[in-house]
């Protein structure tokens, strides 16, 4: 069984920056695809960015472009989502996730095999 552990959550002022890592359990981290999520009261869980097994290729949601990097460190076995120019409307619970089926990077949260239990971000205006 394979194990995510999200940390890096916080309170943070509009504006400013924070660092969500993802920590797996798995001597295969290399052979998935990883995707961060992220769920507001009231919503959805809706994708935010992925990266490619190769950590060649990624994909944002557009309200995160240009703000919000994806990357990964096989070695560590670990997937990182800095997040800067914070807004109020990124506040969320966020969760990493892992796919192991796919080559490609998917936005629907039903393609990923493995959730972490999520980590609060909260911006403030």
């Amino acid at each position: 069984q394979v194990q995510l552990v999200e940390s890096g959550g916080g309170l943070v002022q509009a504006g400013g920056s924070l660092r969500l890592s993802c920590a797996a359990s798995t001597r295969t981290f290399s052979t998935y695809v990883m995707g961060w999520f992220r769920q507001a009261p009231g919503k959805e869980r809706e994708f935010v960015a992925g990266i490619s097994r190769s950590g060649g290729s990624t994909n944002y949601e557009d309200s995160v472009k240009g703000r919000f990097t994806i990357s990964s460190d096989n070695a560590k076995k670990t997937v990182y989502l800095q997040m800067n120019s914070l807004k109020p409307e990124d506040t969320a619970v966020y969760y990493c996730a892992g796919d192991f089926t796919r080559a490609s990077i998917s936005r629907s949260a039903r393609a990923y095999d493995y959730w972490g239990q999520g980590t609060q971000v909260t911006v403030s205006s």
